[in-house]
């Protein structure tokens, strides 16, 4: 539990002069300094720890001296000062930091956290690699702050760094690491919230370090029957087709089987039945994939039955990787006929990972087989090499460990505790294959214990898990829990809108009435959620905007009901299509921070929003240079704020310090006047923006 963590610092002086610096590091309660040195001339450096008290007293001295309420944030923290040292003018001075502190523990997971301010306005690249040796076998890390890129080096040893593109993402680093238990492991993370009737909470598990090899490969083994669009798919996408089939059927283990289906007008199957890999029938289909020309239309309703209602192998782990670059134009072209298919047709449960290759494919169409078949989608964009793709999700696919899992919540005696929780997410688990990490969200209800019992095919025979945690640990610090199952319930309801969408323009011709009725409940929860937790998509993005009047609720759910029906419900197919299918497949299953809110407009290129700012468990809207608590925000103008409190007074401090017990300092570390929530009243922070921040 040991952390050692160096941080090398460049600081740009700016000016035409010479300057003193000097540094000030937030840092871990009992954190030890190690080391710490500066290039260049100068006394010999040194580096001191201040305990949280004198941390305070420094923090209320600089914030009253600067006015800088950034540094709010580190409240609660220790505080690594430095001696002064002196930076050349125009010129960079590069430190280097060295602490050592004794990383919390819950269980059999370890949680390492890196301060780091939570600002927007804060956009200083930070590069950040770990890595972790364990005395025993590490189970899966996770990080709910930033996407991570993860390389285990060896059952004991992982190594993790911030991916490139996150590497502005404001907040905190956090990094936790589970430990391998019997099979299958897992830990909880919990929010409290009275208004749930409980609270939030986050269930992370994950698989063994290394599996068992048996003598002929995985426990479990697949059958996988690839399923392409010869219609359509011409020139350089056909020869990437064939050449990822091959892959595929290369990548196949000893005592797995194949099947290949190729689809135009008309379905032409390699074999009737799947057939078991060996060399003679993998060369018979190596032949029988060269002899495949693109020509004729796009046959994808029978394609698909074609594919389910073949028997599946004995034993085996039905798997269909479905291609397409088109629409539906022979047959059955009813999107809604087409996904029937694959919920009311699939016999044998075969799991069907759709590939929609280019712009002219129906998304909700594909994402929808997908996840009704336990699957995921797969987009390739224009330019995007479709064998690539291909390979790297079917190699995410190698050694199933639990397949069919099942999860019931149980009390001591075993029995079913139905009500216990609600509103799971996904609400059907997926298969996990090798290297895979299950993140479930959900509400629970009550404080008693709860019991999470798993059962299902864990590496070839049935297995159950059971795993009971209590909320003891329940915290307000957990404060991404709570946002990343609400980021997960407004892209739930956001695909019941697009689903709802199917056929349109058919019933449209018939008279129908659109939308369905239902829709105004959906609308009306995404927003509020929306609002509530300042989650916002492509369609609610104009929630943040200075004109619009959140108090004005009838004209907000109008326009958000029209951005729903002009984007979701009519915009299917295109350009326009594919960047809801990226943003909600994104959403769907998301396991950490998106704390610019950002999303792939209908342009496909990247927005962010900076009028809304989420901090700590709450949200903020800036209205004409105040920031509201979103708890205010929809009545702002009728809203008398209780107190009116000065920045840098003294009851201002000791609020920050009140804020900073509960783990929500950040709320009064934003630039400008803030009216916030503070034990159910409304008060006013008055802050005087005739003060720039210094640089």
């Amino acid at each position: 539990q040991v952390a050692t963590t160096t941080m090398d610092i460049q600081l740009k002086n700016t000016s035409s002069r010479r300057q003193e610096a000097e540094l000030i590091v937030p840092v871990p309660e009992g954190a030890v300094v190690r080391g710490f040195s500066f290039q260049g001339a100068g006394a010999e450096p040194t580096a001191s720890v201040l305990p949280k008290e004198e941390a305070r007293k420094t923090y209320d001295a600089i914030v009253a001296r600067v006015r800088d309420p950034a540094l709010l944030e580190f409240i609660g923290y220790n505080l690594v000062r430095s001696s002064i040292f002196p930076v050349e003018a125009q010129d960079t001075q590069k430190v280097r930091l060295t602490y050592e502190h004794l990383l919390a523990a819950d269980g059999d997971r370890i949680d390492y956290v890196l301060p780091r301010s939570e600002s927007l306005e804060y956009t200083v690249p930070w590069k950040v690699s770990v890595k972790i040796k364990s005395k025993r076998p590490i189970s899966t890390t996770y990080s709910p702050s930033h996407k991570l890129v993860t390389k285990r080096i060896s059952e004991n040893q992982v190594s993790v760094r911030i991916a490139d593109d996150a590497t502005t993402e404001p907040g905190a680093f956090q990094l936790s690491y589970l430990l391998e238990q019997d099979g299958i492991s897992a830990s909880l993370f919990a929010y409290p919230d009275r208004k749930v009737g409980g609270g939030y909470f986050l269930l992370l598990t994950g698989l063994p370090a290394r599996l068992p090899e048996g003598d002929d490969g995985p426990g479990i083994k697949r059958e996988v029957t690839l399923v392409f669009d010869s219609g359509s798919m011409r020139g350089e996408k056909i020869e990437q087709v064939r050449e990822a089939a091959l892959q595929v059927l290369a990548g196949l283990e000893p005592g797995e089987a194949f099947n290949i289906i190729v689809y135009n007008d008309a379905v032409d199957l390699f074999s009737k039945q799947p057939v078991m890999k060996t060399k003679k029938s993998v060369k018979r289909a190596a032949s029988y994939l060269g002899g495949i020309t693109a020509q004729g239309g796009t046959n994808i309703h029978d394609a698909l039955l074609e594919a389910l209602r073949q028997e599946p192998t004995d034993d085996l782990l039905p798997i269909v990787l479905f291609l397409t670059d088109g629409l539906p134009t022979v047959g059955q072209t009813s999107e809604i006929a087409i996904r029937n298919v694959a919920m009311k047709a699939n016999p044998y449960e075969r799991r069907v990972f759709t590939f929609g290759v280019g712009v002219d494919v129906n998304t909700p169409l594909l994402e929808r087989i997908a996840r009704e078949t336990r699957a995921t989608p797969t987009f390739v964009l224009p330019g995007e090499d479709v064998e690539v793709k291909v390979a790297k999700a079917f190699k995410r696919l190698s050694g199933p460990v639990l397949a069919e899992p099942e999860l019931e919540v149980i009390s001591k005696s075993g029995a079913s505790a139905a009500g216990r929780v609600r509103d799971l997410i996904p609400a059907k688990l997926p298969d996990l294959f090798e290297g895979d990490q299950l993140v479930l969200l959900g509400q629970y209800i009550g404080e008693e214990p709860v019991t999470f019992r798993v059962r299902g095919n864990y590496l070839g025979r049935r297995r159950t898990f059971k795993f009971t945690f209590d909320f003891d640990n329940a915290t307000t610090r957990n404060a991404f829990v709570p946002r990343l199952w609400a980021s997960r319930k407004i892209a739930v309801l956001i695909d019941a809108i697009r689903q709802s969408g199917a056929d349109v323009g058919i019933q449209a011709a018939q008279g129908v009435a659109l939308p369905d009725p239902k829709m105004q409940e959906l609308v009306d929860e995404i927003v509020r959620l929306s609002t509530e937790f300042g989650i916002l998509t492509e369609y609610t993005a104009f929630l943040a905007r200075e004109g619009t009047d959140l108090s004005r609720r009838d004209d907000v759910l109008a326009q958000a009901k029209s951005n729903f029906e002009n984007r979701a419900i009519r915009t299917r197919v295109g350009v326009g299509g594919m960047n809801q299918a990226l943003n909600n497949e994104f959403q769907m299953g998301q396991r950490h921070y998106n704390i610019p809110n950002a999303y792939f407009d209908e342009n496909m290129k990247r927005v962010s929003i900076t009028t809304v700012q989420q901090v700590n468990d709450s949200a903020f809207y800036n209205r004409n240079g105040r920031w509201v608590d979103a708890r205010l925000v929809t009545n702002e103008a009728q809203v008398e704020p209780k107190r009116v409190i000065q920045f840098g007074s003294r009851e201002f401090r000791a609020l920050a310090l009140r804020l900073a017990k509960q783990g929500r300092q950040s709320s009064i570390s934003l630039r400008g006047d803030i009216l916030l929530v503070v034990d159910g009243e409304p008060v006013l922070i008055k802050w005087s923006q005739a003060n720039s921040r210094p640089k």
